[in-house]
């Protein structure tokens, strides 16, 4: 486990902190303390009385059961029964498709299984508009690689200390994640972000391995290279360097509900997590500590300037009506043949698109067609905004 070091006005912001979070969950301190019923995070648990659940009314109706549809078939589960263990429970053996086993044209099962090689095809078309090369990051959107376990112990001190720290940790898949089974299920349940759950079990093997060689995560004892294939057999042998890094174990497969007895125990004890002293006022003993602000230009490398002279530089290509919006909303998807949305600057598609007329591609804009949502996702452009980034697609595919 990684603990915290102290910092100035430890007991202070702790007995802040515990006080505020006792208040939140249990309502009364007394009456936390007075009870012997706790919950997973350590508030306490009260009876319902005369309709009431402390101050709040609950339906104390008996409700019977009821039951709308049909019973899912073994098949549709199957489809949507993909949450993958740690232990590797859940890991595909097959290639499937709707939850059916896929055969190749000899009749035989096709073993899911892809290469780092495929994974870095895959990756640069269907994730790198948003994570970056090689996983390095975006705009708004998380770093999938770098990192390193020792940076796990770093945190973001009092700046009032005499050395604070001003480096935070990163928490990358290999430098924090304790489990690979949480990229996989990942990627096959949530990405890509614009159709989600349309890869295949190969393809999310061959992504995956990519990912994990970026973050320098060996296979049993052994680096990847781009040949490596990876499949359920090689994915078990994985270790993640940050394993052992959490605490308490929630990891408790023979008994699953041992896991959160943990976590309850745990949270429970406040001695885990610093039993300061409870302060409500005056809490600060002797001199307010004075914030110091960094100032040194030789702190920077290259050493900052001060030189305000710089070379003037005529724009050549004005911002047009919508350019900024479409970049910001718009281009993951309409930026990337590989989603299937028309892209901008393909003429032919967007003749296509607008023979419907105008007034049809504004409405299917506003209000979403197929696979995109209304506004592309972006509920907070007015109509009158979204035309204007449709003329631009438009325009910029003439």
């Amino acid at each position: 486990m990684y603990i915290l070091e102290n910092t100035m006005l430890k007991k202070t912001i702790i007995g802040l902190g515990l006080s505020a979070t006792m208040l939140m969950f249990s309502g009364c301190v007394a009456d936390a303390e007075n009870t012997t019923k706790r919950a997973v995070d350590g508030g306490a648990i009260y009876d319902v009385k005369d309709g009431k659940y402390s101050s709040y009314y609950v339906n104390t109706q008996n409700v019977g059961k009821y039951n709308k549809g049909r019973v899912a078939t073994p098949t549709e589960i199957s489809a949507w029964d993909i949450d993958v263990m740690p232990d590797g429970t859940g890991l595909p053996m097959y290639d499937t498709k709707h939850g059916k086993v896929l055969l190749d044209q000899n009749g035989k099962k096709i073993v899911a299984q892809g290469s780092v090689e495929l994974g870095n095809e895959l990756y640069d078309a269907q994730c790198a508009m948003c994570h970056g090369d090689f996983g390095a990051g975006g705009k708004g959107y998380p770093t999938l690689s770098g990192g390193d376990i020792n940076s796990l112990t770093y945190q973001l001190q009092n700046p009032a200390d005499a050395e604070p720290n001003e480096e935070p940790p990163r928490r990358m898949i290999g430098s924090y994640w304790p489990y690979a089974s949480t990229l996989f299920w990942y990627i096959q349940d949530a990405m890509p972000f614009p159709h989600p759950k349309s890869l295949s079990n190969s393809e999310t093997y061959a992504i995956s391995a990519y990912l994990l060689m970026e973050n320098g995560v060996e296979v049993d004892g052994e680096e990847m290279d781009e040949e490596f294939v990876m499949n359920r057999e090689q994915f078990l042998k994985i270790k993640m360097p940050n394993r052992d890094g959490f605490y308490p174990n929630v990891d408790t497969p023979e008994d699953p509900a041992q896991g959160v007895r943990n976590i309850t125990n745990y949270l429970n004890d406040q001695k885990n997590y610093g039993a300061g002293e409870r302060c409500m006022s005056d809490c600060i003993k002797g001199d307010v500590p004075v914030l110091r602000i960094k100032n040194e230009l030789n702190d920077f490398n290259p050493p900052a300037s001060t030189e305000k002279s710089l070379p003037v530089v005529e724009k050549s290509n004005a911002v047009q009506p919508g350019q900024e919006a479409y970049e910001n909303s718009c281009s993951a998807c309409h930026g990337n043949a590989a989603i299937g949305a028309p892209v901008v600057g393909d003429k032919d598609a967007w003749e296509e698109v607008t023979s419907k007329g105008l007034d049809k591609v504004y409405h299917n804009g506003i209000n979403g067609i197929n696979g995109m949502p209304p506004k592309g996702g972006n509920m907070e452009l007015s109509d009158s905004e979204m035309k204007i980034i449709i003329d631009y697609m438009i325009n910029s595919s003439k």
